[in-house]
């Protein structure tokens, strides 16, 4: 009806005019209701084709949609582990802060591995010790074999360099007898330099290594204890939280409640236009938003991301074939951000809101190689989204009438 008026006044308004006081012609005298067609044929021709150009230009380079809101992510509230629900620490409804329990699982399982893994680490220490106290005592019998071989050692010696001079004044069996004794003492040497080998290895490698498994085990009877308090994982409002001690649940069951972020909804916009404005919106476009949760206001956006496809055309492989008859359309999906901090706040989270946007060729015109025509014809296209403003701003005023009076509210 605007864009009538508006046509009417550069086409109907004149050829009245003209008709009126270039041909003496007046309403209920020449003019009549039978020859108003006749007398302003040119006038209505040319306002009926101005009105179709201009509302096909202003939608089409302007477009519009209302199918807009402030979509927010939930976080679904579940364990990662099965049990029982012992204890519950917060109600229906609730504000809570990251790292804030929700509610704690019975845990005697995972508190009798944890202890376990304390005792194992203990067990651990305490062969560790034992070990060192090995270590110390291969090398007092090291010692004890180095004596021992070093005085059966002499002997031998004495003996032999006595037999040398002295053929026949010692046996000969005793010194083999002794060469016996000696080789023993130092089998023993042998033994005992093996045995303090043994002990330091344990002391240095298999008892840390055995020590950091238990460690190891510790740590995961840890992480499976934490498991049983869950937490919230981000600041926020929990919502629908019915759980109670005694209840069971399972990460494979449905949501115990869910956590809505601090701040979800207050930072971008999705907007879903026409798929015939896929040429026109483009990242960078200044657009302008009213929402129905914030009457009488304006807030001014720009598009950050066009998505590129079309959700209506996804699918799934299956058993069935493909009937493209049977598709939607589905809309192009943009998001909006405000162009002032805070812009959308006071704006309740998944409000729908009417969302025009505006194509802005200052860029163009402003090129040096830019036709005069063009630039008339580019500079034509960005006034016409004034049109589109006002009716925003129409809509915007109205809407608190339609939804409380017109709906049957």
């Amino acid at each position: 009806m605007l864009e009538l008026l508006l046509c009417s006044l550069v086409t109907l308004l004149p050829d009245y005019l003209y008709r009126r006081y270039a041909q003496g012609k007046r309403f209920g005298k020449e003019i009549t209701l039978y020859s108003v067609w006749f007398e302003l044929r040119w006038g209505i021709v040319s306002c009926l084709m101005l009105t179709i150009s201009l509302i096909t230009m202003i939608f089409y380079f302007h477009p519009s949609t209302t199918s807009a809101a402030l979509f927010f992510r939930t976080v679904p509230i579940v364990p990662e582990i099965s049990g029982r629900v012992a204890e519950v620490n917060v109600g229906f409804s609730a504000q809570v802060k990251k790292g804030a329990v929700l509610f704690r699982l019975d845990s005697s399982k995972q508190e009798a591995a944890l202890e376990a893994a304390r005792r194992k680490i203990a067990e651990v220490d305490a062969q560790l010790v034992a070990a060192k106290v090995d270590v110390q005592k291969a090398e007092a019998q090291l010692q004890q074999a180095n004596s021992d071989y070093k005085q059966a050692k002499d002997e031998l010696n004495v003996k032999s360099e006595l037999q040398r001079r002295n053929p026949g004044i010692v046996p000969q069996r005793d010194i083999e007898k002794l060469q016996v004794l000696v080789d023993g003492r130092q089998a023993a040497i042998d033994a005992a330099t093996a045995t303090k080998q043994a002990s330091e290895t344990q002391v240095s490698t298999l008892l840390p290594a055995e020590r950091a498994s238990a460690e190891a085990a510790l740590a995961q009877a840890q992480v499976e204890y934490d498991k049983t308090f869950v937490r919230a994982g981000v600041d926020g409002r929990v919502e629908q939280f019915l759980l109670r001690p005694g209840d069971v649940v399972n990460p494979l069951m449905r949501p115990a409640g869910v956590l809505i972020p601090e701040g979800a909804g207050q930072t971008a916009l999705q907007a879903g236009f026409g798929q015939i404005e896929a040429q026109v919106l483009k990242p960078g476009m200044i657009a302008e938003a009213a929402c129905v949760s914030l009457p009488w206001t304006i807030i001014p956006m720009v598009i950050t991301s066009v998505q590129d496809y079309i959700a209506a055309g996804q699918f799934r492989g299956g058993e069935q074939l493909i009937d493209a008859s049977a598709a939607r359309p589905g809309t192009i999906l943009a998001v909006l951000e405000p162009l002032e901090k805070g812009g959308l706040d006071g704006v309740t989270a998944g409000s729908t809101c009417i969302v025009n946007a505006y194509t802005s060729n200052h860029e163009i015109i402003a090129d040096k190689e830019t036709g005069t025509l063009k630039g008339i014809g580019l500079h034509v296209i960005d006034t016409v989204g004034l049109v589109h403003a006002m009716l925003l701003r129409i809509q915007a005023l109205l809407m608190p009438i339609k939804t409380l009076v017109l709906s049957g509210h």
